[in-house]
Parts: structure tokens; C-alpha cells; sequence
């Protein structure tokens, strides 16, 4: 694959994707709401702790674990547990943080309207690092709802024909993990990659590279990827 035409449509994409992106809440009127968290967390150029730690680059990160802010045992404890701040994770702290990690400090009682917490959450997201625009991305990923047939889901991957396909997917997705400037796919749970894979496929989901890729992709082989970069190690 020519890398020059791949990444003038990539993009493109990420230009189309921007607009999109209020799908996920108004970070205008995110920012209206983040007045109520002002006096004790700051974001954006500078951002200190105050009582709260500062919220740049929040999404992906192990809950606790700013080594220069002195949390409270319980969100140490709840991110030694595996709590992590994504999407849904900062939805439900944002509803009642207490319900989350029982313990923490903080003393806000929560935004109870599901509005208020989309758009929260998109302000948030401007001060999160690239992809912060990519609807796969971390900050923005949501639950795909599918009607994929059960005997494609049921279908068990090959990880070593999986790894001799991949050469194309890490032409683009690093291969430890990391997503610098374009989403991980490593790690991945089996089924969420081929659900979104063949929303691709199937045009259900709005990447165009992305379409392209797995739409030359047969469901035997989509099942060999998902099981290689499930096991992958970063």
C-alpha cells in the first residue's frame, strides 16, 4: 500500500470526523458546565493541581495515578484496580463520584442530567491529545450496536494467520500499543474488533480508509486478526 494516498484520506477523515464529533456532546456547552468544577480542577494551557488534580489528557489514565497530586486511598485503590478513565468510566464518576470509588475526597455530589455529563465529557476531550477527533478513539469510543450474524461472532480466529495479515493494519496502528496520532487496536476484546470491523465492511461505520481495509477482508479473516491483536503484547 502506498503510504502518500493513505494519509491525504486519513486526512480528510479526521476533517470529516471533527464535524461529527458533536455527536459525542457540545464541548461549548461542556465548557458552561465545567464552571462547576473550576474551583477545584483546572484544564487546558498551565493546568496545575489544585484540590483536584488537573484534568489535560485524562482519557486512557489509570485513576490515581498523577504521581505529583496526593489522592485519596479509595481512587488509589479503585485505579490499582483497574479503573481508568474513559467515556464511560468519567460518566458514571461525573454521576456520583462516591457510587465509583467509595471513599474518594472529592465532595461534588454529581451532574444528574446525561446531558450535561456528553458535553462535560466533549470539553474535556479538546484537551486530550490527537485522536481526541476520531470517533474510535479513546475519548470518544461508544458501544456499536450491530445485528452481526451469531455464526460470524462464533468464528475462531487463527492468531498466526492473523499476524501474516497485519502487515497492513501496522502500517497504520502501532503495533505496542500506543496511538499516537491513530487509535490502538491492541488488547482489543476478539468480538469488539470484528463488530467493528464489519461495521467497516458494512459501511456502518463513517472511516473511509477504514471501509477500504475491511472491506477486502472475508469474515474468516477478520476473525484471525481479532485474535492476533487480542494476544498481541505490548
Amino acid at each position: 500500500m502506498r503510504l502518500a494516498p493513505l494519509f491525504q484520506v486519513l486526512a480528510v477523515s479526521l476533517l470529516c470526523t471533527a464535524a461529527a464529533a458533536d455527536e459525542f456532546g457540545d464541548p461549548v456547552a461542556g465548557e458552561a458546565v465545567f464552571k462547576k468544577c473550576k474551583s477545584c480542577h483546572m484544564v487546558g494551557d498551565g493546568a496545575k493541581h489544585r484540590i483536584g488534580p488537573h484534568l489535560n489528557g485524562i482519557f486512557g489514565r489509570q485513576a490515581g495515578t498523577h504521581q505529583d497530586f496526593r489522592y485519596s486511598k479509595a481512587l488509589v485503590r479503585a485505579g490499582t484496580g483497574g479503573l481508568a478513565w474513559h467515556a464511560d468510566t468519567l460518566d458514571a464518576f461525573m454521576e456520583k463520584p462516591r457510587a465509583l470509588a467509595s471513599g474518594t475526597r472529592m465532595s461534588f455530589s454529581g451532574l444528574k442530567k446525561p446531558a450535561d455529563r456528553l458535553n462535560l465529557i466533549a470539553y474535556l476531550r479538546t484537551f486530550s491529545d490527537d485522536p481526541a477527533n476520531i470517533p474510535e478513539a479513546d475519548p470518544t469510543a461508544t458501544p456499536t450496536d450491530h445485528d452481526l450474524d451469531p455464526d460470524i461472532l462464533a468464528l475462531k480466529g487463527d492468531p498466526e494467520y492473523g499476524e501474516y495479515l497485519s502487515s497492513e493494519c501496522t502500517t497504520c496502528h502501532q503495533a505496542d500499543g500506543a496511538d499516537d496520532g491513530i487509535p490502538s487496536i491492541v488488547l482489543w476484546p476478539e468480538e469488539d474488533f470484528v463488530v467493528a470491523m464489519h461495521a467497516y465492511k458494512n459501511k456502518k461505520r463513517a472511516h473511509p480508509v477504514m471501509q477500504m481495509m475491511a472491506g477486502r477482508l472475508n469474515a474468516e479473516e477478520i476473525a484471525a486478526l481479532a485474535a492476533y491483536f487480542a494476544a498481541l503484547e505490548q
